[in-house]
Parts: C-alpha cells; sequence; structure tokens
C-alpha cells in the first residue's frame, strides 16, 4: 500500500440499530502447515471481505455458543519513528461451567494458535488471527467462591496482523457456518 493512499469517502451518521456482544466463535486448528486453515482465494479488499475461501483439503471448524461478558477488540498501534503499523487483535470469552472435556478443549487451545471467526449480534462474521493465528495469553479456570459466582473459563487471545481482521461476507459464512447444529459441532469449510 502505498503512503500516498488517502481514503475516498466519507462516513455519515448510522442509525441506532446495532448492539454489542458477541454470539459465537469458531475455532479453526493451525498447525502451522496451513492444514485446517482458512486460505483466502478470493477478497474484495475494497470492503475488506473475505468472498471466497477454502483450506489446504479442507478445514473443520469447531463452534462455541457464547452468553455475555465476551469481547473482540482490535488496537492499532503506530510508530511515526518505526515507520511501522500494526492491529493487536483482542478476543476475550467467558466460557461457563467446568468439565472434563472443556479443559482439554482449552489445553490444546493454549498450546496452538488458532484462527477465530468471530459473529456478533449483528451478523458480523471477523477472521482474527488470519495469518498469524491467536494465542491464549491469558485466562482462568475459575470454580468461584459463593454460590452465585461463575464455575468455568475465562481466556485471552491476542495476535497481531498487519491489516484488521476482514469481514467474510454473510453469503459465503451462510454457506457453511451458519448451518451448523448445536455448540461443538464440525464443517467442512470449503465452498468450492
Amino acid at each position: 500500500m502505498a503512503c500516498s493512499t488517502f481514503i475516498s469517502a466519507g462516513r455519515a451518521l448510522n442509525c441506532k440499530d446495532s448492539v454489542g456482544g458477541l454470539k459465537h466463535v469458531y475455532f479453526l486448528a493451525n498447525t502451522g502447515t496451513n492444514a485446517d486453515t482458512i486460505n483466502v482465494v478470493a477478497a474484495d479488499y475494497s470492503d475488506d471481505q473475505i468472498i471466497s475461501y477454502v483450506g489446504s483439503t479442507s478445514a473443520t471448524a469447531y463452534r462455541y455458543s457464547l452468553k455475555g461478558n465476551s469481547s473482540f477488540e482490535q488496537n492499532i498501534t503506530s510508530s511515526r519513528e518505526n515507520g511501522t503499523v500494526f492491529f493487536e487483535q483482542v478476543l476475550n470469552l467467558t466460557l461457563p461451567k467446568l468439565s472434563a472435556t472443556d479443559n482439554t478443549a482449552i489445553k490444546l487451545l493454549a498450546f496452538g494458535n488458532p484462527q477465530i471467526i468471530v459473529e456478533d449480534y449483528n451478523a458480523n462474521f471477523s477472521v482474527a488471527g488470519l495469518l498469524n493465528g491467536l494465542d491464549v495469553t491469558g485466562g482462568t479456570i475459575v470454580t468461584g467462591g459463593a454460590m452465585g459466582d461463575m464455575s468455568g473459563y475465562t481466556l485471552t487471545f491476542t495476535g497481531m496482523e498487519k491489516a484488521p481482521a476482514d469481514f467474510l461476507s454473510v453469503a459465503t459464512a451462510a454457506d457453511d457456518l451458519l448451518t451448523l447444529g448445536t455448540s461443538g459441532d464440525t464443517i467442512t469449510v470449503d465452498p468450492s
């Protein structure tokens, strides 16, 4: 991208019809050999939107349903002195209820660096960690102290990318991700 690139459109005051919060996340394994990861094969970068993708053979996504207290933030870090800009992606998840199965999954997520598709309540799908994956940089496995306290997991995933998380077109997401049944199902991510 050239330094002389300027914005080419304005932004009107939008309607007050959006809400905060995350609905689902979809984990894709990242083995470091591009197996089971999203490889972008077509993108509309005028809108920073992925319109087609394919795995090296196919990819398996695991859907986790969310309820409150989860967030996705992207922090812009720029240095005029160094001539650098990068985007830190931070995904905070709260997963109530402990189980042996979830302990195993959390351990494997902490060992890996998955790509994560984030779905919010406005039907936006963002692909976090597209090039470099995300790492678990913190979290807790907590039982709570009082009867009303949470018993479950909190996880913080952090990644650094050269650009903000690309949107996944709703049509592409509908082909695959929205056809999932219950939490934890697997899908083949290969619309071709």
